[in-house]
């Protein structure tokens, strides 16, 4: 076993980053939870670094880390008190970033999903993981996987084509 030395933990950093702040920003779709969450995810791969064999499983432990931390967070949330309308700010001063992964209805329909398949949507069209990847990393089954993806994509088709019908 091969571990991975301080110098290049900085550039598996620098390779990283924006692949794990992306996912735990597309799962949670907040901006300071995604920058908290992929901060403690490097911390925490700088820990375990005599234990990263190489670049590649650098890559696969934090895919599967952040994904772990984004379940947990939603776990949180569910139990936290949601926010005052003043603590809302407001609709002028939101930061409006075009995302080329999704337009807003289809972000929201994603939202909507239950946790698990959101993030093996995420993984899948935002990371192009395919679904051997997205088992091993979500230690599930590549039939659950596969089934999550088509169940999925079943209910965002449904989903659209009644919001079509209803405009």
């Amino acid at each position: 076993m091969h571990d991975v030395s301080r110098q290049s933990f900085e550039q598996i950093v620098a390779d990283n980053q924006s692949r794990v702040y992306s996912l735990a920003l597309h799962y949670l779709r907040d901006h300071p939870t995604a920058e908290e969450i992929s901060q403690d995810v490097f911390l925490q791969l700088f820990r375990d670094l005599p234990r990263i064999e190489s670049s590649a499983h650098a890559r696969w432990w934090l895919r599967r880390a952040v994904c772990h931390r984004c379940f947990d967070e939603t776990r949180k949330r569910k139990h936290r008190p949601r926010p005052g309308l003043e603590a809302v700010p407001e609709p002028a001063a939101l930061n409006r970033e075009v995302d080329s992964f999704l337009n807003d209805r289809l972000r929201r329909l994603i939202a909507d999903l239950p946790d698990h398949a959101r993030m093996t949507m995420i993984l899948r069209y935002q990371e192009d993981m395919d679904p051997a990847e997205i088992a091993e990393i979500m230690k599930v089954p590549v039939s659950t996987v596969k089934s999550q993806l088509h169940r999925s994509l079943a209910v965002l088709r449904g989903k659209l084509k009644k919001q079509e019908v209803c405009r």
